[in-house]
């Protein structure tokens, strides 16, 4: 299987696309100024106890206090809290926690009352991020994920990949593993660890522990809330996580994003640092390699796959149900049963693809298209297992019941991804009335006057949909060319497939966004006018 990771860097967000043999099967999007990612780590305070949820209430720094279940504590929780004062009263550097004094397990069954009191101040990770009106879920078991270890304070406990299948293989990892541990830290060891050497596991560890030193250390001088470890960025963790062999390449559009997965490339796999490529075209990197036209496809409440069927999924904040339709697939030659059987088959592929791409999570409800015959039901089961074998969140799937539905559930740690594909009209802004289309292209022709003759920017790029972009240019002596003939200037006009049919953008030489819109575009400038003219005869 070919992977390739297209990382699209704009002014606001980061878009991490990730394509298997040319197939779009997951799409992240983080903004630039994102906090609260899952794996941060904060000092925060306890600020309110809610013993009827047997849970509390904690700040860290979030608009919503994040929540803090008891079973999130951990068994450990006693010697970790007891750790956590001594560090916070000393004077002396940082305790070691492997000399620290183990406290008995917390009791299961117990109460959030018992081991929490207002005001306490807490190490707590993010378990998942803020979702809808919620804000984010914390634990108090806190780990380090690095790409072939997992380090796990106040344990001991050494836990080797269930994919790792050569049990020569495991009980070497197991060994080296406790030979190199500290006292008081479990460890997870991780697929990718296989048939590794001792030299890159050490060095691994190291760094881990690294990570919890400095946490320590952080937390020692901050005031809660504060953050006191941050997990790599989104595209550095996309990285660690699924990188393989597979991979072919990575393309990155900004030159520091582009540096900092060089330089971590070629620190767990210097042999393929080549496939790291920086991309510096003109045209956007996600037209450039085909992944709009797939998000625009891929995404909205109907999805079309082979031969005329489709799903529609509908969603909660908590269910998600798809609908499986067979469209003009009802005009088979196939008689019923073994048509609704390939067009089930082909819906579960498209299916986990879609869980994948927008990361849906909590309970999946499937309605597939009904079937009689019990080995039917039974190979769509199969077949659903195997396709979502691949998916790295976990999930439970439950054969078809008495009605023909299928039930999953899926693990959410952050928002699912939703893309809305219908296109807002740009020219009206709202109003409902858009200018004259035959004057769009004067329009264009008098923003690229007014920026270069009244604003003095002569070097820029003006961005529009590819079919605007085909007309401007059409004919020996284009519309385009004049411009360029009557204006002067470095400008350029480039198709973007993300826009809308009557939209356009500019972007300057350092990929800043100009923005061009009027007062006259908007649909509350009159508003604004009788309001100014209000106040001015008041003044007066």
């Amino acid at each position: 299987m070919k992977s390739e990771l297209v990382v699209d860097v704009t002014a606001k967000e980061i878009s991490i696309a990730l394509v298997e043999d040319g197939r779009l099967v997951s799409l992240q999007k983080e903004s630039r100024d994102a906090t609260f990612a899952v794996g941060n780590i904060y000092k925060a305070k306890v600020k309110k106890l809610m013993p009827g949820l047997n849970a509390s209430f904690v700040n860290v720094g979030h608009e919503r206090d994040a929540f803090l279940h008891y079973l999130d504590l951990g068994s450990q929780f006693a010697t970790y809290a007891r750790f956590l004062q001594d560090v916070m009263g000393s004077k002396k550097g940082i305790p070691s926690i492997s000399k620290a004094a183990s406290k008995p397990e917390i009791d299961k069954h117990g109460t959030i009352s018992d081991v929490l009191t207002c005001g306490q101040e807490l190490l707590v990770q993010i378990a998942k991020e803020p979702i809808s009106s919620k804000g984010p879920r914390l634990t108090t078991e806190i780990s380090f994920t690095g790409r072939l270890l997992v380090l796990i304070p106040f344990s001991d406990k050494i836990s080797v990949s269930q994919k790792i299948k050569s049990s020569e293989e495991k009980a070497r990892l197991k060994q080296l593993i406790s030979s190199i541990k500290p006292k008081n830290f479990g460890v997870i060891i991780r697929t990718s660890a296989e048939n590794k050497k001792a030299a890159e596991l050490i060095s691994e560890m190291r760094t881990l522990l690294r990570y919890w030193e400095d946490a320590l250390q952080k937390a020692q001088t901050a005031t809660a809330p504060a953050i006191v470890h941050e997990e790599d960025s989104r595209a550095l963790g996309v990285i660690r996580d699924v990188f393989n062999p597979s991979f072919e390449h990575i393309y990155v559009n900004d030159q520091e994003l582009y540096t900092q997965i060089l330089n971590y490339v070629t620190l767990i796999a210097p042999e393929r640092k080549g496939i790291v490529e920086h991309y510096t075209k003109d045209e956007p990197i996600f037209d450039h390699y085909g992944i709009t036209r797939q998000v625009k496809t891929s995404f909205g409440k109907t999805v079309s796959f082979k031969q005329g069927a489709y799903i529609i999924i509908e969603s909660t904040e908590a269910l998600h149900v798809i609908d499986v339709n067979s469209g003009n697939r009802t005009k088979s030659d196939n008689d019923q049963e073994t048509n609704a059987l390939e067009v089930n088959t082909r819906a579960a592929d498209e299916i986990a693809r879609q869980l994948r791409l927008r990361d849906l999570g909590g309970i999946i409800v499937i309605d597939f298209i009904d079937m009689t015959q019990a080995e039917h039901r039974q190979a769509l089961y199969d077949h659903m297992r195997a396709v979502m074998a691949n998916d790295r969140a976990r999930h439970n799937i439950l054969p078809l019941s008495k009605f023909g539905l299928m039930q999953i559930t899926r693990q959410r740690v952050r928002p699912a991804l939703d893309i809305v594909t219908n296109e807002a009209c740009p020219s009206c802004y709202g109003k409902g009335e858009v200018q004259p289309s035959l004057l769009f292209t004067d329009r264009l022709h008098e923003k690229i006057e007014y920026l270069i003759r009244e604003l003095k920017v002569n070097d820029f790029i003006m961005y529009v949909h590819p079919y605007v972009d085909a007309y401007l240019k059409k004919g020996i002596l284009s519309e385009y060319r004049r411009w360029k003939l009557a204006l002067g200037g470095k400008f350029k006009i480039l198709p973007d497939q993300s826009l809308a049919y009557l939209e356009y953008k500019v972007l300057d030489r350092n990929r800043n966004e100009i923005d061009l819109k009027e007062e006259k575009d908007t649909s509350s400038s009159s508003s604004r006018k009788k309001e100014s003219k209000q106040r001015h005869a008041k003044e007066d």
